[in-house]
């Protein structure tokens, strides 16, 4: 019997787990969305515009 009143206890706390992590992201999802979390690792790239530089040399090659 003790096994059981174990296997409950630690289902219990599994579940009570699951729902507080649960809840906690819905409150945080209304503040983003997932489109928006995506895309959080290139929120901190630099902005080099649509092009990169181009590697024009500024002297002529020498023979």
């Amino acid at each position: 019997m003790n096994v059981l009143a174990l296997t409950i206890l630690v289902s219990s706390c599994l579940a009570g787990t699951f729902i507080v992590c649960f809840a906690v992201e819905v409150l945080r999802s209304r503040r983003g969305s997932p489109e928006r979390d995506s895309l959080l690792p290139l929120d901190s790239l630099p902005d080099h515009g649509s092009n990169p530089p181009s590697t024009i040399p500024t002297s002529p090659p020498r023979p």
